[in-house]
């Protein structure tokens, strides 16, 4: 019975109610929207700024990313890339070596972040090796190739088909030199990367190196970026395994996770603001009707209903209420998130590309939805109507039959 009375009384007033609607579920649309964007755009921008050269997560030597020393090698990258492509939701695993030398072109030399990449496996991890601009990557049957830069082809001032001298430091502190050929030029779009980054054939640097079959890393991919951190404590095993470490992608780009939760937790304030904000109005105006019902309880009283029983019924009142434009604003913000997430959202202002080049990332972004980035703005609004309803409720438990139905 409370029920039924709950939802006919909020329909007691039309206009009132309509209007309750409107704001609960235009605010509720809104905060679907913008957390599916706001998330999303999140993990494009992880997706973009590792899969350039990071992958999503790597294995490394111990102590190897605080101090990347030549000898510091991982023995047998062989064995753990077996182990490694038997882990569901991965969909690239690729050895790699990582040096540094100078290079140089007659006169002019430059140093450099030499990579030895694995061809038939490096395109599968990262992009890099599909962002040459000019001539060719670097294939499986290459020996003495390097595809370097654009920004350190232009310092050396060497094309495709010209020769440049590597010298560096092998593993056991040897001196490492080598002549290689120009077979392409990358472009990346980030400029750092373009200017310091060359890459040789992986056999080809351990050779040069002097790396006994050795790698440096190892870096693996999956389709999409939550697949490798559903599977991280298999991966950490397996690091324990071949007594190596596991680096996520927030230990590997603390910096982009240190960007992600700045930005994260000013945006939260600002929802929050919102959600109190629209919570309060709407409490205000159920508050007020309440206020005008006085004497309707007090009759109700006067014929044997109970003030916890009216205190139920009004409650109930706001839920009803507060559910219904949720459930309104969720529908029509699944169908402008929806919508958006087929066609993104190009942020286009002067001075943007720039900044989207130099992090790697695209320049349209995408909402990406979830079960919990719909749920949750709507979903604390209504927790916020149903804990402070204990107002309303208060106020109809001091009521007094007789001076209810006084007014």
């Amino acid at each position: 019975m409370i029920v039924s009375l709950a939802w006919r009384n909020i329909w007691r007033q039309p206009t009132r109610t309509w209007l309750s609607l409107i704001g609960m579920a235009f605010t509720s649309m809104l905060l679907v929207f913008v957390l599916s964007f706001q998330l999303g755009s999140y993990d494009t921008m992880k997706a973009s700024m590792l899969q350039i050269s990071d992958g999503f997560g790597q294995f490394q030597p111990e102590g190897y990313k605080d101090d990347p020393e030549m000898g510091k090698v991982i023995a047998d990258p062989n064995a753990l890339i077996a182990d490694l492509r038997a882990v569901e939701g991965l969909s690239g695993v690729t050895a790699r070596g990582n040096g540094f030398g100078l290079l140089a072109n007659d006169e002019r030399t430059f140093a450099a972040a030499v990579m030895g990449i694995d061809p038939a496996n490096e395109g599968q991890v990262t992009t890099l090796t599909g962002k040459v601009t000019t001539g060719r990557t670097l294939s499986a049957d290459d020996t003495n190739a390097i595809v370097l830069g654009d920004g350190l082809a232009r310092n050396l001032k060497v094309g495709r088909g010209d020769p440049v001298t590597m010298l560096g430091s092998g593993t056991d502190g040897s001196v490492a030199a080598d002549v290689l050929m120009v077979v392409g030029i990358f472009k990346s779009g980030v400029p750092e990367l373009d200017r310091q980054i060359a890459q040789i054939p992986l056999e080809r640097f351990k050779e040069t190196f002097l790396m006994d079959g050795a790698a440096h890393a190892i870096l693996i991919r999956s389709l999409e970026l939550p697949a490798v951190e559903k599977a991280e404590a298999e991966l950490v095993a397996l690091a324990d395994k071949h007594g190596v470490v596991y680096l996520n992608w927030q230990e590997l780009r603390p910096e982009v996770q240190q960007m992600i939760n700045i930005d994260f937790y000013t945006a939260v304030m600002m929802y929050a603001t919102l959600v109190v904000v629209v919570v309060f109005i709407i409490l205000n105006t159920l508050y007020m009707s309440v206020l005008e019902r006085t004497r309707e309880f007090g009759v109700l009283m006067a014929v044997g209903m109970k003030p916890r029983q009216i205190g139920r019924m009004v409650w109930m009142e706001m839920i009803f209420l507060t559910a219904v434009g949720a459930g309104i604003g969720i529908v029509f913000g699944v169908g402008l998130t929806g919508y958006f997430e087929s066609v993104g959202i190009a942020i286009e202002m002067e001075g943007t590309e720039e900044i989207y080049a130099q992090w790697g990332l695209p320049s349209r972004f995408f909402p990406e939805m979830t079960v919990g980035r719909v749920l949750a703005g709507p979903a604390a609004m209504v927790g916020m109507i149903a804990v402070l309803g204990f107002i309303p409720y208060r106020r109809v438990m001091s009521l007094k039959p007789v001076k209810a139905m006084a007014g």
